[in-house]
């Protein structure tokens, strides 16, 4: 997997060009690269990014309700819940799956 590059500029972009206009009109840059961060915690709270675990037969289950409940708890506690709303979230999330896809590191 060392051959696999994640950019978050890059990530940010593709995730931005997927949005509906509505919520590409709401977020900013810094919006995105927020959800981006607490996509990762999960993922880090999660165990997902455990370096002992790492190998490339290894792969690894996520329950998408529950990142999507973890995010969504975050963006509440954080005050950010009146315009990043679930549904945001979730297309936030399909985002960066299909850019993690594209760069190989989710099949």
């Amino acid at each position: 997997m060392g051959d696999i590059e994640y950019n978050e500029n890059e990530a940010i972009d593709f995730i931005l060009k997927r949005l509906p206009k509505e919520e590409k009109n709401l977020l900013s840059r810094d919006d995105v690269d927020y959800l981006l961060d607490v996509i990762y915690d999960f993922y880090h709270d999660s165990g997902l990014l455990d370096e002992s675990t790492d190998d490339a037969s290894s792969t690894s289950e996520i329950n998408e309700q529950d990142m999507v409940n973890y995010v969504t708890d975050r963006v509440a506690a954080d005050g950010k819940n009146e315009y990043i709303t679930e549904d945001v979230i979730v297309d936030i999330l399909d985002g960066e799956y299909e850019y993690c896809k594209s760069k190989g590191i989710y099949e």
